[in-house]
């Protein structure tokens, strides 16, 4: 069954559940005004006979009779019947229908108990009767049949159910227009997603002018789709580009490999000079090609972010940095600073920032390092950044045209800018005051939402 079949159902269910207890009401309230007009017609004719005195006479049977006419017992006037506290009855004269005593009848007439309206059926005749005590010892009977109220009721009931079923197909049928139209975003946001299954073309985008919760889904999916979208075409210019780096240093060492195959009488020292090529060569690719496996994890925030000690994250990366660049002198001031993120791209992100300023400083120079309050600072001593390079510093591949000749992939930066996305943060590069550069890394710190 289908969502808008369903819906359709539901809200025909709940008219109809709507329309029965309405209905079962209405009928409820016209049942109890029809037979209390019965009830107040009986109590009025009751206070009229209760004003005069009946004239009895006894019968050879000793069967006590009222001296009137004996009235059908469907009249106006009502059908009545005299009881005492022993259960013995008067009619009137020749009136052969007896009403049904009971104990409770026999104790109103000994005055042991109050006057109370009961439903009988007598000869084929639904009829109600007030039974209360009309003088000492004595109970009057008095009837009137339900017939025309139960003929009343029962047309009550046909119009209630016609009505209910007039008011369910009715219900239906506005359900179905309604459903139909309230669902046309999601019938166009399934025909979207069936178009990108499809053709996998992530341009289709659905209008969503509303505020209501279909138009923000709309909106959502849009969004989704955008993301989907750039991201395939960070892929693709990602792929492109790895495929561009990779050439270059693969056609070298190809070109030193088939060299050093084809050289039986080469020198001795040429050969070695070749073999180091390839090793710096390989080694180049092994970080290209690492820098790339980085890349490709992409800007998710960590799904397990835990507090990670900044300024320890940075002593650490202090010490293997000093090792590898032995001609530059590190200042470091470090506070003690905790961030949410995952400890291990917290620490590429700032190995790259110490070797990219190690790379572009002068022997002998001085690199000040900082950290506090979910900062880290880097400023080199070196020549600094072009204003035109500046905006393109942290793309991946860019490298600024005095870089071309230095070694490097020109992603290190792209990894800083992408661990500082992926954790809430963001990194600036900016030329310091007397020379060099200054790049800022900045984190959440505990507690930052």
């Amino acid at each position: 069954m289908s969502f808008r079949a369903r819906l359709t159902l539901a809200a025909a269910t709940a008219v109809a559940v709507a329309v029965a207890l309405a209905s079962g009401v209405v009928y409820l309230l016209v049942r109890d005004e029809l037979r209390n007009e019965v009830d107040e017609g009986l109590r009025s004719r009751a206070a009229t006979i209760a004003e005069i005195r009946l004239p009895l006479e006894l019968s050879e049977t000793g069967q006590f009779f009222l001296d009137i006419p004996p009235p059908p017992l469907g009249g106006a006037g009502g059908y009545l019947q005299l009881v005492d506290e022993a259960g013995r009855t008067a009619r009137p004269r020749g009136a052969e229908i007896e009403l049904p005593v009971s104990e409770r009848v026999r104790l109103v007439a000994a005055g042991r108990s109050e006057p109370f309206l009961s439903d009988a059926r007598v000869a084929d005749v639904h009829i109600r009767v007030l039974t209360l005590q009309l003088g000492e010892g004595v109970a009057l009977q008095l009837s009137r049949p339900l017939t025309e109220v139960d003929d009343a009721l029962a047309r009550v009931r046909k119009l209630l159910f016609l009505i209910g079923l007039a008011g369910i197909g009715l219900a239906a049928g506005l359900g179905l227009a309604v459903t139909r139209t309230a669902l046309a975003p999601v019938r166009r946001l399934t025909e979207a997603t069936e178009h990108v299954s499809e053709t996998r073309d992530l341009e289709r985008r659905i209008p969503s002018d509303g505020r209501d919760e279909l138009s923000r889904l709309a909106a959502s999916f849009n969004t989704m789709l955008e993301a989907l979208a750039d991201s395939a075409r960070a892929q693709r210019q990602l792929v492109s580009d790895a495929s561009h780096e990779l050439r270059t240093p693969l056609t070298s060492l190809r070109t030193n490999i088939e060299v050093l195959a084809r050289g039986q009488s080469m020198a001795p020292d040429e050969r070695d000079r070749l073999l180091r090529d390839i090793v710096d060569q390989l080694a180049e690719m092994t970080a290209l090609v690492a820098e790339l496996v980085e890349l490709a994890r992409g800007d998710q925030r960590p799904l397990r972010p835990e507090d990670v000690r900044l300024d320890l994250v940075v002593a650490d990366a202090l010490e293997r940095v000093r090792r590898n660049w032995p001609g530059v002198e590190f200042h470091a001031a470090l506070e003690e600073t905790t961030v949410d993120g995952t400890r291990a791209t917290i620490e590429r992100a700032v190995s790259n920032l110490l070797d990219n300023a190690a790379k572009w400083s002068p022997p002998g120079s001085r690199v000040e390092v900082s950290v506090r309050e979910g900062q880290v600072v880097v400023r080199d001593r070196g020549p600094g950044i072009d204003d035109d390079d500046l905006p393109y510093v942290f793309d991946r591949f860019y490298r600024a045209p005095g870089a071309r000749g230095m070694p490097g992939s020109g992603l290190g930066l792209a990894i800083v800018r992408q661990v500082a996305q992926a954790h809430g943060g963001d990194v600036v590069a900016e030329n310091a005051e007397g020379g060099g550069t200054r790049l800022r890394l900045t984190l959440p710190t505990n507690g930052t939402p």
